[in-house]
């Protein structure tokens, strides 16, 4: 039966018994449909000590990745000035920007392990990868050791560690699950805040081998944590996967939208992670207020991603996607972009509110992907659209630098990502038009 000849009013009626009290979405052009209420079984206890440690396991993860990840400015300083001063500023970027794509990029590989098999391998072998490759950077001395180490051993184990873990809380909550992923993202918030200070801090007072270790201790202890308390509430069902089974997602539209989506959202949102501190210093912000740059955008998004969490509850999550994605792409097209008398000002503004507005990006992936996917293609599904999100950027970093040195300069770098930032939130908003119709006002 075609979906298209069903009215949005037949359709939400259809469908509300989805998890989350939220109408499921028809994957329309595809000829199976698998609604997630018959996969996750309406059980979950949305609730209780076993689910909350769950997120308090997965808040240690995203702490230990997400937020040392937003520590990779203060790498690429250290490096390009001190350790790995011999090499250009361009070879250096290789080793945040490959931590970024592993990170991200092993998806829909970690995905489909943990449908398999669950968390617990995952885990604990992520856990070891992640630490031991910290320890081996605080020994490096050489470019290639440090890439080896920060770059590929680390990033693996931030792979095997994160998602999983994200995964994992999707089942033990229904109607409270946007509050449920906006607590647990508020660790790479914090992660994002401390691991900056933190590491420029210890560089400078007892060096960087003891900073990396410091870093790799704080995280074990965390990690640990996580190991005893995350556990998914569905056990995993072994299946064999078949060709088919893994180009299924690529055939429906909703799905496809969503990820064109995330991927051109990436070129908008990494950039001013990236350069906001390089841009404020060439505005003539001083070096030592701008290394605060990041993390001030990181207590930002502590807010907003806690924040949109509790609202995606209420007015459903594609809504709050849509609005704050959108209005990340504006303010870098109203107020990062236009030269100010007081660049301070506008500068760190613009850190808070992109910042604030820009948190539900990473926090509402697995709640998107779950509200068009079967719950046991749900490790899978979500790693797609992370693989086509890190592959965004990944490449942002040069296309942004290829801007800026070819004599865009600033302005089109701050165009490009603003540009950017919007069509991927027109994507996502199509994507809901599609199951909803015309009707804005629905919770969805």
């Amino acid at each position: 039966m075609s979906t298209r000849t069903d009215t949005p009013e037949k359709q939400l009626s259809i469908n509300e018994g989805s998890a989350g009290g939220e109408p499921q979405a028809n994957r329309i052009g595809s000829a199976e449909k698998t609604p997630l209420s018959a996969s996750s079984g309406g059980d979950a206890p949305d609730g209780g000590a076993a689910a909350w440690l769950v997120v308090f396991g997965t808040w240690c993860t995203s702490f230990c990745s997400f937020g040392w990840l937003n520590s990779i400015g203060v790498f690429q300083e250290y490096y390009q000035n001190d350790l790995l001063r011999d090499y250009s500023p361009s070879t250096i970027s290789w080793i945040p920007s490959l931590q970024i794509f592993l990170m991200m990029g092993l998806g829909p590989f970690v995905g489909t392990i943990y449908d398999h098999y669950g968390a617990r391998w995952l885990l604990l072998i992520g856990s070891f990868l992640h630490i031991f490759g910290v320890m081996m950077t605080s020994l490096g001395t050489e470019y290639y050791q440090i890439l080896l180490a920060q770059g590929l051993c680390s990033a693996i184990g931030v792979s095997a560690i994160f998602q999983p873990t994200v995964t994992c809380v999707a089942g033990w909550f229904t109607t409270r699950r946007g509050l449920a992923f906006g607590l647990l993202f508020t660790g790479s918030s914090i992660g994002g805040i401390i691991f900056p200070i933190l590491v420029s801090h210890l560089i400078r007072t007892v060096g960087f081998p003891w900073a990396m270790r410091a870093c790799a201790f704080l995280m074990l202890f965390l990690l640990i944590i996580a190991n005893l308390t995350v556990r998914p509430f569905h056990p995993p069902k072994p299946h064999k996967v078949t060709r088919r089974q893994l180009m299924k997602p690529l055939t429906e539209v909703p799905f496809v939208l969503v990820m064109a989506g995330f991927f051109l959202f990436a070129f908008g949102f990494f950039a001013p992670i990236n350069y906001l501190p390089a841009q404020a210093i060439s505005a003539g912000m001083s070096p030592s207020l701008a290394q605060y740059l990041i993390p001030i955008l990181s207590a930002g998004s502590l807010f907003g991603r806690l924040g949109s969490g509790i609202l995606a509850d209420r007015i459903g999550r594609y809504n709050v996607f849509i609005i704050v994605c959108y209005l990340s792409g504006l303010w870098i097209l109203v107020l990062w972009l236009p030269s100010s008398p007081s660049p301070n000002a506008s500068i760190i503004a613009f850190a808070v509110l992109f910042g604030f507005f820009s948190g539900a990006y990473a926090s509402l992936i697995t709640p998107l992907v779950m509200a068009i996917s079967p719950m046991e293609e749900l490790g899978f599904r979500t790693g797609i659209v992370m693989f086509v999100t890190a592959v965004g950027g990944l490449v942002t970093n040069p296309i942004n630098g290829a801007i800026l040195g070819g004599g865009g300069g600033w302005t089109g770098v701050k165009i490009f990502s603003g540009v950017f930032a919007l069509a991927g939130s027109t994507f996502v908003l199509v994507a809901r038009i599609r199951q909803t119709g015309w009707r804005f006002f629905v919770k969805y």
